[in-house]
């Protein structure tokens, strides 16, 4: 099979072929720009193009799929060609769907928590042997790829997005999946760019819903309210099974989860992994794991890349990495790194990057999001702004959105850097959220603040 991607450079374009290369497809791409890590993965197994470009040269009848990541445009002249010549064009989504036709696909929504839950699942699965085909969002410890497919194994894990698909097709992607198994853990507005009310934002997750195959499962947390209406209004015959945060304590840094054989130690913390977990929970146990097996298999999780991932720590300090920018992960994340560390000075620091973060009608939404820190910053580009042709934001449009008592603003990442560097860490948790890099912030020296 011959398949062709526009825009192959992206986090999860890239990793759809190098999985189809894999599976011995022929794969070609084109871009207009291929960033780290992308360039060097698709490098080494012979994918990246010779030329950064559209070229519709590229495009011949003999290809038998386009697949058109989202970094494209409407206009692009490969894709017009492509139509020209009647070729079958496919979204990301749409394409997993047709390689999984014949499987059972468990899909993991919600705006928050998905990467987690689905990192958890493959961890359990992995760790007792279990091989299913997958997507997830994140690179995962243990895994080469982000994305597998094969024709032997008959269940595939997929993290479900609720962006839109592409260019041509603006549905999100999960409304594509048709799952057999689902989990819902959380709604709360994100994408104020594609979906201008919360309303309009929760239909998604209600069609999501209704997308689950007959006879089919949904676990959902009962504790997000929006959730549970959505899943017990559903007149979709499936089973529901809800689930909420089960019982832990956390004793010096450590949280210990409470199990029918006593007090279990874990490499995660905060209500919201161990309301993760719970969910994680439900769904290994659809798919054939014991709650036994799953107990013994989550201790050794230590979390995907880039969610509360620990940088740095010292005998009475901690720095944490977090990708949280929506207002529910940073107030989520925020919690709990204090819940975990109480007794600590808690500095939380925090990057408006996405679309939404840095739009004025957005920011109300972060209020008392940071409310657990002791002091917090938060940091945001007037570059990022222009770029993405919003309104600038002010200051004090930010202190007023937040309303923390506390909080330093820096537009400046070199004046940002400096205030880093120049602070006492001695019983202190650094947290730092972005989905970004503060304009140039180098995480990796970040353990030097401590010495």
């Amino acid at each position: 099979m011959n398949v062709h991607f526009i825009a192959i450079g992206g986090a999860a374009m890239h990793n759809l072929a190098l999985a189809l290369h894999q599976k011995g497809m022929h794969v070609t791409g084109s871009d207009d720009v291929i960033f780290e890590p992308s360039k060097s993965r698709l490098d080494a197994r012979g994918l990246l193009p010779n030329k950064m470009g559209w070229f519709p040269e590229k495009i011949t009848s003999s290809i038998d799929a386009i697949i058109l990541g989202m970094h494209a445009k409407a206009d692009n002249p490969e894709l017009i060609k492509a139509q020209q010549l009647g070729l079958n064009i496919y979204s990301y989504p749409e394409f997993i769907y047709e390689q999984s036709k014949n499987k059972t696909r468990v899909v993991i929504g919600g705006s928050h928590g998905k990467t987690t839950i689905t990192a958890m699942i493959l961890h359990v699965l992995n760790y007792h042997d279990k091989a299913v085909d997958y997507m997830v969002g994140a690179q995962l410890e243990g895994f080469d790829v982000m994305v597998q497919l094969t024709d032997d194994n008959d269940f595939i894990v997929l993290e479900g997005d609720e962006y839109l698909s592409s260019p041509i097709d603006l549905r999100p992607k999960f409304h594509h999946y048709k799952p057999n198994i689902a989990l819902l853990s959380g709604i709360a507005w994100d994408h104020i760019n594609v979906f201008p009310n919360f309303e309009n934002y929760k239909k998604q997750f209600s069609i999501f819903t209704d997308s689950i195959i007959e006879g089919g499962s949904i676990s959902y947390n009962i504790e997000d309210q929006n959730v549970k209406a959505i899943v017990e209004a559903s007149e979709n015959p499936i089973r529901k099974f809800p689930y909420e945060t089960p019982q832990h304590t956390i004793d010096n840094g450590t949280t210990y989860l409470e199990t029918p054989e006593g007090p279990m130690p874990l490499e995660i913390f905060g209500q919201h992994n161990l309301n993760n977990l719970a969910g994680a929970k439900w769904i290994c146990q659809h798919m054939g794991i014991d709650e036994s097996d799953f107990y013994e298999a989550i201790t050794t999780f230590t979390g995907a890349d880039k969610r509360l991932e620990k940088i740095a720590e010292h005998q009475s300090s901690v720095i944490f990495k977090d990708f949280a920018h929506a207002p529910s992960k940073v107030k989520a994340t925020t919690t709990a790194v204090k819940h975990q560390y109480p007794q600590r000075r808690l500095l939380a620091c925090l990057e408006l990057h996405t679309y939404s973060s840095l739009n004025e009608n957005f920011l109300s939404e972060y209020a008392n999001s940071l409310a657990s820190a002791d002091e917090a910053v938060v940091f945001y580009s007037p570059t990022a702004l222009k770029i993405k042709q919003l309104n600038p934001i002010s200051s004090e449009q930010i202190a007023n959105a937040f309303q923390h008592k506390n909080l330093t603003i820096y537009t400046d990442p070199i004046e940002f850097q400096e205030f880093l560097k120049t602070q006492n860490y001695s019983n202190t948790s650094l947290l730092l959220m972005s989905s970004g890099n503060y304009g140039g912030l180098n995480f990796d020296t970040l353990q030097n603040l401590m010495i």
